[in-house]
């Protein structure tokens, strides 16, 4: 039974890991993508995603907060201004995982964790939706029917 088990620990005693997720958490602030284990990729989602929506409201005690869990002003400093300006109209899922494969050495399952708003491959929103085209069956437009008539006229005159 897994009974009040809401921490994965990672074979780690508490203060490595929280140095552990507090690094790679700068990391991915800073690089917006990080390869690492699924295993950390999912401790790290549950670490900087609340960070990120304390990041949306600018306030001294909101970057207080952020500085006691990341311990990097550089980090704190593009949390609250790229990041944050970024992500202001989003509700909540900050991070993607997506999964790799097994990594040669020792076959661990590894992932990729990333921002969301930060990878041009996927666009979403209007960017997508207007990049589509949209096609009919119904017939032709009323523009082509002239360019067919000038053709004509101008078979008849020759």
């Amino acid at each position: 039974m897994r009974h009040g088990k809401k921490v994965n620990h990672l074979s780690r005693k508490t203060a490595h890991r929280k140095a552990m997720l507090s690094n790679m958490a700068c990391s991915l602030i800073e690089h917006k993508r990080i390869n690492t284990t699924v295993a950390k990729a999912k401790a790290l989602k549950q670490f900087v995603e609340p960070l990120i929506t304390k990041a949306k409201s600018d306030t001294t005690h909101n970057r207080r907060l952020t500085f006691a869990q990341l311990r990097s002003k550089e980090s704190v400093t593009e949390l609250f201004r790229e990041v944050a300006s970024k992500v202001g109209d989003r509700p909540g899922g900050y991070t993607r995982i997506i999964k790799l494969g097994n990594r040669l050495g020792d076959n661990a399952d590894m992932a990729m964790i990333e921002l969301v708003d930060y990878n041009e491959i996927y666009a979403t929103g209007t960017d997508a939706k207007k990049t589509t085209t949209r096609r009919s069956r119904r017939g032709k437009s009323k523009d082509t029917e002239p360019a067919k008539e000038e053709v004509k006229a101008t078979n008849e005159e020759e």
